[in-house]
């Protein structure tokens, strides 16, 4: 009886030590989202802000 259990024993321990392979693990790529304008009005926001300070400049 001890013959057996030490053989499943024995058994089950080398069953595990051949588990995986040699092969390169498949990582996937990285996902890239890239964030869009939501208008196209926001580009030109800041020039006729810097515009107007400067034609309130030249007036004074």
């Amino acid at each position: 009886m001890k013959k057996l259990v030490l053989a499943a024993a024995l058994s089950a321990a080398a069953t595990t030590a051949f588990a995986g392979n040699m092969s390169e693990p498949v990582i996937e790529a990285p996902v890239v989202v890239e964030e869009t304008a939501s208008s196209s009005a926001g580009g030109i926001a800041i020039p006729l802000i810097l515009l107007a300070i400067v034609a309130v400049a030249a007036a004074d």
